[in-house]
């Protein structure tokens, strides 16, 4: 993976490791698009810090804006949410492996363990 892949994968996870900003991609996918006072009218957040977030959300490429006459709305960027979902899920894929070698690998111990503890109690 190229430097450039590695640091947008980070970007996307840091952008949807906060439970505010998914409340907000939430949000946007209830109401379509919406400004940041409308989002924040749904979050026990401020205008501010919901503006804060969008932007977050932004530079992730996870939504985009739209300035219509002295409003910006948000929307979500459903192609980019696309391929933020597979990101996610190969990574899952990829833990659910390690994790599978790890389970393997104990349970190969258990049983080599229990083998060495019958060979001494038979031999006792």
């Amino acid at each position: 993976m190229s430097a450039a892949a590695i640091a947008e994968v980070d970007e996307l996870w840091s952008a949807v490791s906060d439970p505010t900003r998914r409340r907000v991609l939430d949000v946007l996918l209830d109401q379509g698009e919406a400004t940041a006072t409308i989002v924040a009218g749904e979050l026990p957040v401020t205008r501010q810090a919901v503006a804060k977030h969008l932007a977050v959300l932004d530079r992730a490429g996870l939504v985009e804006r739209r300035r219509r006459g002295r409003e910006v709305r948000y929307a979500i960027r459903p192609q980019r949410l696309d391929a933020a979902t597979r990101s996610l899920a190969q990574v899952a894929a990829e833990w659910d492996a390690r994790l599978a070698a790890i389970k393997r690998i104990a349970e190969s111990a258990a049983r080599e363990q229990q083998a060495r503890q019958r060979k001494q109690e038979e031999s006792r």
